[in-house]
């Protein structure tokens, strides 16, 4: 017999799907093998936007981008937008967020108000009191700073300063800090006020408090990494030989079929001009012979190996700090009654497809993730599953396990059964979308067992990969002679899974 369980979110930022080191032999991670061994690993989840803003605002809401609102980098999550955190509250709740939120935006305006942005992220006498509310959170401490950006500041500052390290601003990039930006893949903080100690020790402290209490609790333990700038202090800097690993790369030609920003990207000084409509920076519409993060510098062929390795341990060093928090559930008697997931926003690129970091590219290494579930003695442990999920389906199921109405406005499917193994499947397909300008960068990806396809606004070229015949998305099917049946099959599949994917607030009452 189960009482309500309490829900326990872990997720990092910008994660490959294979780098775990349970099926990843190049990469060690006994933390996140611990919940391979002892929960189910879904092979084909995959994010509603690959980038930041719209898949966390999924994740709190149930919606995708294009319904939730928050549909790029530098918009917000409207705060009249429901969240799964208003539900479990009102159910008697606590319900919490630790690290990364990035609802919001880095400018404030007076129609746009932001929290997350200047000055008032670093107004640290503003977050010595605030605590929440926040997009249904209770109590929040945040961040907002990848590594050594300048956006330090909020509840990790203070902690900083709590413990001892007055000097923080010197690990941290003018014009908060003063750290050389020339400086790369060792990052000098000593990993003791690493923001991974940070987010663990927090977590860890809100779980005593649940477990004094014996109130259920909704956690979300939101880690940084392994989110470039490539840095990692000392010794998870060089935990990987660079010469040892496996580093991916462009594969000669496969750009010819591919529309045409994909070959841009591989030229020394493209011209995305007629992209841009807002004026503001486009992600991945770029050269990437040169870093995306940290000023424009030439990725050298020992760059190309060296962020590889910085990357891998980044994530390992994530990785122990899970563990503390893991350990904590043990520790205090919850882990029996804790529902674990832990996944990512989105994915990322170190090289595959001639690819850095993340942009307009739906290829399975930026919308594919990791994706673990466990909850002992209810879903099944060491097992991998192929059964397609969505970010956009935690909010409905996590309400379904804890015995809580779905708001029939969410358009998440409830994957319960599917996660407890006793149902194969409760969706066919994934959609992700992309929409990083009004108009001209604005496309929507479908998803199904074996085939992707990728419409564009306004545009009649896409792409279509075969993930069974052509896993490494080399051969782009869309103008392929003998292949116009299978296309125009994929694009009425899409329009059907747009037309799924719309949310009825209400049911039907009445004949009128």
């Amino acid at each position: 017999m189960y009482s309500q369980p309490n829900i326990l979110l872990i997720t990092s930022d910008q994660q490959h799907w294979n780098t775990i080191g349970a099926f990843q032999p190049e990469i060690s991670t006994p933390n996140l093998d611990r919940l391979v061994r002892e929960g189910t690993m879904f092979e084909r989840a995959y994010c509603p936007n690959p980038t930041c803003t719209p898949s966390r605002a999924s994740i709190i809401t149930g919606m995708y981008p294009s319904q939730h609102g928050a549909w790029t980098l530098g918009t917000k999550l409207l705060e009249d937008r429901h969240t799964v955190g208003e539900d479990f509250s009102a159910a008697g709740y606590k319900t919490t967020l630790i690290g990364k939120a990035h609802f919001q935006p880095l400018k404030s305006t007076p129609e746009y108000e932001s929290k997350e942005a200047y000055p008032v992220l670093q107004d640290l006498e503003y977050w010595r009191k605030f605590h929440g509310p926040f997009y249904g959170f209770d109590h929040v401490e945040l961040a907002r700073n990848h590594t050594n950006e300048a956006h330090v500041g909020q509840h990790y500052a203070l902690w900083l300063e709590e413990n001892g390290c007055t000097n923080w601003r010197q690990y941290f990039l003018p014009p908060t800090g003063t750290m050389n930006p020339k400086q790369t893949y060792k990052w000098p903080i000593p990993e003791r006020y690493h923001y991974n100690a940070w987010i663990a020790e927090r977590t860890n402290a809100r779980l005593e408090e649940h477990n004094k209490t014996g109130v259920p609790f909704f956690l979300w333990a939101s880690f940084f990494d392994p989110h470039p700038e490539y840095l990692a202090p000392e010794p998870w800097d060089t935990m990987y030989d660079p010469e040892e690993l496996t580093i991916p790369a462009l594969v000669p030609g496969e750009h010819d079929r591919n529309p045409p920003h994909f070959g841009m990207t591989q030229e020394e000084n493209p011209d995305f001009s007629e992209w841009m409509e807002t004026g503001f920076g486009i992600h991945g519409y770029r050269s990437h012979h040169y870093y995306e993060y940290g000023g424009k510098e030439r990725l050298t062929e020992y760059d190309k190996k060296k962020l590889v390795a910085v990357y891998y341990g980044m994530i390992s060093l994530m990785d122990k700090y899970i563990g503390s928090i893991l350990d904590k559930l043990d520790e205090l008697g919850l882990a029996e009654n804790t529902l674990v997931v832990f996944t990512t926003d989105h994915g990322h690129f170190f090289g595959q497809h001639g690819l850095q970091a993340k942009g307009g590219f739906h290829y399975e290494d930026l919308i594919k993730l990791p994706f673990i579930v466990r909850y002992p003695g209810r879903v099944p442990a060491g097992r991998k599953s192929s059964a397609i999920q969505s970010l956009v389906d935690l909010a409905p199921t996590f309400l379904s396990f804890c015995g809580l109405p779905i708001p029939p406005a969410m358009a998440g499917v409830n994957q319960k059964d599917v996660w407890l193994g006793s149902r194969e499947s409760a969706r066919d397909h994934a959609i992700c979308e992309f929409r990083h300008e009004p108009t001209t960068i604005h496309q929507k990806t479908y998803v199904d067992d074996r085939y992707k396809i990728t419409v564009y606004y306004n545009q009649t070229y896409g792409e279509i990969f075969d993930l069974k015949e052509d896993p490494g998305e080399l051969r782009n099917l869309w103008s392929e002679p003998g292949y116009e049946g299978l296309k125009s099959e994929l694009l009425l599949k899409y329009v059907w899974a747009e037309l799924g994917k719309e949310p009825m607030p209400m049911p039907r009452i009445h004949h009128a």
